[in-house]
């Protein structure tokens, strides 16, 4: 069976003493060498992560800002140390943002599976069925025609411990998180086990408006929670001849907000592909409410038209979230979409700098769930104490103050107000309320009027993104004068035909699942073909919007 390679303690300052005895014989011969090699490495500065003598080791990969690393790291070696009599070095890994990340661990866990089957000749070659075996969750209930050798390499993975060199991944969103779970990245942390009255009705409950909060295998748990709006500029609106602040999704897909609305890309970002999921859901609900469940394929088309009419609206496209509600601010944009705590960071900030609520964040109403923001435990880890005691920690409530207690509160942040949302039921009675940079919201309250119905868009959140990426950020030239045509024209309503062209997609929901597996190679569908039928999305979408903006042009 795979594994990392361990070496108990014993073993390791043998190791040390035989190294030190071998180096010191060789320092006599080769110091000035040495000397000249080491310069580089001595003048740089330690980090705060540095690996302490006597210290555990931990490495975190993260999508999450330096505030939330700095006050984490600060808040749990402090704990770590009282807990276990010992120092703990964190250090933080952060390739990009999660889309990047799930990237990178797909990458790294192939890299070494692939490694560990080739150890073993009786295994036979690597192929790209054995790629795509290990990881296939669905091989866990194999049917009498499932190959043996793919049933093998999916049974020696979940067997293994196979690692990739990093114990946690900590941020992103519960989409993510929920499919290493299904591949066998993550495992059983063993919380629930450890305290299972923190997994109650009454402090971490199980699902909430629709969204899981944390796995029943234990392979990841939602630590805070975040909800998606709104982050509009007073200023800006004010100076538009409408002058009525964005409330409802719909409202920034009107024709006032041409050239004035900022948006991520949701290929970069996954909290914003969430967010334009929501978007959908509630597309999606309004069509079964007036029209019963079969409509829930107009409120797809729905939801997927009013994207375009936003990023047709839309005066750039970004690569971070992050960047929208600080445009905002600048005035450069009137208004954008964003996660919660980015839209209020960003308002509390502007008004300490200029004194004036220049910036304010909206929650559409009926327009968003509660998501859980969770953490992982990776399959390998070589630090499983040091993890375990991380996860336990951010779920505690000590850890749980750091999201949203003030700076400087008890138990608070030294230097950073997080401004994310706690999951833990318990943080917002009435003894935290001062406390609280967010002081009288209680997510679990304000979400209730909204049902996230998982079985609706869950599966297709990979298609989702994609789909965004070919009707409206590749074409998004042709869609914005298509959309500046039916503006001037009148409006939709004054240009039926040109609408109709506009309104066009690719295939509809009922293909959505077919077309969700074609976004990957298979076993008769290579990389080549998913790139073919992207572009064919993309050619397609580009053409239906010049002929929507000649149809405009003539009235139609």
């Amino acid at each position: 069976m795979c594994h990392n390679e361990t070496i108990n303690r014993t073993d390791r300052i043998i190791l040390k003493i035989r190294e030190g005895h071998m180096l010191s014989r060789l320092l006599l011969t080769f110091t000035p060498l040495v000397f000249l090699i080491a310069i580089p490495v001595l003048l740089q500065p330690h980090s705060v992560t540095e690996t302490i003598s006597g210290s555990d080791h931990l490495i975190i990969i993260t999508p999450h800002a330096e505030p939330i690393k700095y006050e984490f790291e600060h808040a749990f070696r402090k704990y770590y140390r009282e807990e276990f009599g010992r120092d703990v070095a964190l250090d933080w890994r952060s390739p990009g943002g999660t889309s990047d990340i799930v990237r990178y661990i797909n990458d790294r866990f192939e890299a070494s599976f692939r490694q560990c089957w080739e150890s073993n000749p009786e295994n036979g070659k690597w192929s790209k069925d054995i790629a795509g075996a290990f990881t296939n969750y669905r091989l866990d209930r194999p049917s009498p025609d499932t190959p043996p050798d793919s049933l093998k390499a999916r049974k020696m993975f979940l067997s293994s411990e196979v690692g990739i060199g990093i114990d946690l991944f900590f941020g992103g969103g519960a989409y993510d998180h929920a499919k290493h779970a299904d591949k066998g990245y993550a495992v059983d942390a063993g919380i629930q086990k450890l305290h299972p009255d923190w997994f109650t009705d009454e402090r971490i409950p199980r699902e909430f408006s629709g969204e899981n909060l944390y796995d029943r295998q234990g392979r990841y748990y939602g630590v805070c929670l975040a909800s998606f709006g709104i982050c509009y500029n007073v200023d800006r609106i004010k100076s538009m001849r409408e002058s009525s602040p964005p409330a409802t999704w719909h409202d920034l897909g009107e024709a006032r907000f041409l050239r004035q609305i900022a948006i991520a890309d949701p290929t970069k970002s996954g909290s914003i592909n969430k967010c334009f999921e929501m978007l959908i859901q509630e597309t999606m609900s309004e069509a079964v409410a007036k029209d019963g469940p079969d409509a829930r394929s107009a409120g797809w088309a729905d939801g997927l038209n009013l994207i375009k009419r936003i990023a047709a609206n839309s005066r750039y496209i970004t690569d971070s979230a992050g960047k929208v509600p600080q445009d905002v601010a600048n005035g450069d944009t009137a208004a954008g979409m964003c996660i919660d705590f980015y839209g209020r960071t960003e308002a509390e900030w502007t008004e300490m700098q200029s004194g004036s609520n220049r910036v304010v964040y909206v929650s559409p109403r009926n327009g968003t769930s509660v998501s859980p923001d969770p953490i992982q435990l990776l399959r390998g880890s070589q630090n499983p104490q040091a993890a375990r005691a991380f996860i336990e920690f951010v779920l505690s409530r000590e850890g749980q103050k750091l999201w949203n207690f003030k700076v400087g509160t008890p138990g608070g942040p030294i230097k950073y107000a997080l401004r994310r949302t706690p999951i833990r039921k318990d943080m917002f009675v009435p003894e935290y309320q001062r406390y609280l940079s967010d002081a009288g919201y209680d997510p679990y309250q304000a979400s209730q009027g909204f049902k996230y119905h998982a079985d609706w868009t869950g599966p297709y959140f990979g298609l989702i993104r994609t789909m965004i990426k070919c009707i409206a950020l590749d074409p998004q030239p042709e869609l914005n004068r298509a959309w500046e045509e039916i503006t001037m024209a009148g409006g939709p309503g004054a240009v039926p035909q040109a609408m109709a062209e506009f309104n066009r997609l690719p295939f509809g929901y009922a293909e959505a699942a077919k077309n969700s597996s074609r976004l990957y190679p298979g076993k008769d569908w290579t990389m080549l073909d998913v790139i073919r039928l992207r572009r064919e999305w993309t050619e397609e979408s580009r053409q239906n919007y010049m002929k929507a903006a000649s149809l405009a042009q003539e009235g139609k």
